[in-house]
């Protein structure tokens, strides 16, 4: 079983079509020039909407509608720059991915696997399913709400004209085209950190299975005995370096990847804030106001996955020292019993992931950021009707 291509394939797949998945040790001219044309586009769309909000600075209306897109572009150029910068780091959890002591050892193995892969993997795919109906929402707005006035999806400057054609026609599918590609560059890289985060877990729920294989010593002959005590404590022994081995695992995947996850969390407050004023000003019949509830909808489904998978490495790895006291210890010898101590004591520190090496990642996190959102828009909605 390859657990890289098991939780990381759709990943692989999407960020290697983008051009932006680690490059080869001998990557061509071509592949470079690739990569450097698709960030270029993407950075070109962030320049845009920068200019935009300075344009309209004063325009409470006009910004609110900007800020969303644009923080979000600015979310992603700096998630996939950090990504790019931290290649060395990726490779090297992909290696620790393949490496023996996270190789699973039996069939019950594979299935735990297999079965955070598929958590993982149907989140992620509503994420997606729900990023792409937004980009398509935003395409279709200016065919129903701006009829024959031939605007732009998104609301930023432009260096061509949409008054002439074909400089209108080139203007749309640009946005269009570039919005999309960010929005499957987004996928790519949160679904390289999510999956590591799960791919913990599971590590976590293997060491568990593996100290319950403890095998009793009751019924066993007495020249037997001696071999099963050396097997048992072997497992023991394997099960703590494993756990070390994951511990190391999810720290380099913080230290990877935790800058733009705060980034992240923080600036969902101000997305939350101004697409609720943009909800409160425009009709509800209109295209735009379900472009803005879909987006709604991916920023709060992104960030409930961010956040629930840090509560499921927390769960999973808060109990590990009290299934380790479920096994038979009672039957081992003292030098078991000795070392299943110094495991527990160790292992009753649960694994925190944290954005930003300070903010939990929990579902109390993802509570906490609704309500101060709510908070922040109750006050820009009060100075808005004043």
């Amino acid at each position: 079983l390859n657990s890289e291509n098991l939780f990381l394939n759709r990943a692989k797949i999407v960020m290697k079509i983008m051009g932006v998945w680690i490059p080869p040790p001998n990557e061509s001219i071509i592949s470079k020039i690739y990569k450097f044309i698709m960030m270029f586009f993407q950075y070109l769309i962030l320049l845009f909407l920068i200019i935009y909000v300075f344009q309209m600075w004063g325009d409470l209306d006009a910004v609110s509608q900007a800020f969303y897109v644009l923080f979000t572009q600015a979310s992603l150029c700096f998630k996939v720059t950090v990504f790019l910068v931290n290649k060395n780091m990726l490779m090297q959890l992909l290696k620790q991915m393949k490496s023996d002591i996270f190789a699973p050892k039996s069939a019950e193995h594979e299935s735990i696997l297999i079965l955070y892969a598929s958590k993982i993997k149907r989140l992620l795919l509503m994420f997606m399913i729900a990023a792409q109906t937004t980009c398509a929402l935003w395409a279709l707005k200016p065919l129903f709400d701006d009829v024959g006035s031939r605007k732009f999806p998104i609301d930023m400057w432009m260096p061509v004209t949409s008054e002439n054609s074909p400089q209108y026609e080139l203007g749309f599918v640009f946005q269009f085209v570039t919005i999309t590609i960010s929005a499957y560059m987004y996928f790519g890289v949160d679904s390289v950190a999510l999956s590591m985060i799960m791919f913990g877990c599971a590590q976590i729920d293997i060491v568990k299975d593996k100290i319950m294989t403890i095998v009793s010593i009751h019924d066993a002959k007495e020249d037997e005995r001696k071999k099963i005590l050396q097997d048992n404590h072997k497992k023991l022994v394997e099960c703590v370096i494993q756990h070390g081995a994951i511990a190391s695992f999810i720290q380099i995947t913080e230290n990877a990847y935790h800058t733009y996850l705060f980034f992240q969390l923080t600036g969902s407050v101000g997305i939350y804030c101004m697409s609720a004023l943009r909800i409160l000003v425009i009709e509800w019949q209109s295209m735009q106001f379900f472009s803005i509830v879909s987006y709604l909808f991916v920023i709060t489904s992104q960030l409930f996955i961010f956040c629930w998978c840090g509560h499921e490495l927390t769960a999973t790895s808060e109990d590990l020292h009290t299934v380790m006291y479920k096994c038979l210890w009672y039957e081992q010898d003292l030098k078991f019993k000795r070392d299943l101590c110094f495991a527990m004591m160790r292992m009753s520190r649960p694994m925190i992931f944290r954005a930003g090496h300070y903010v939990m990642l929990s579902r109390q996190t993802f509570v906490a950021i609704l309500r101060m959102s709510y908070s922040y828009f109750a006050v820009l909605n009060q100075t808005k009707k004043n």
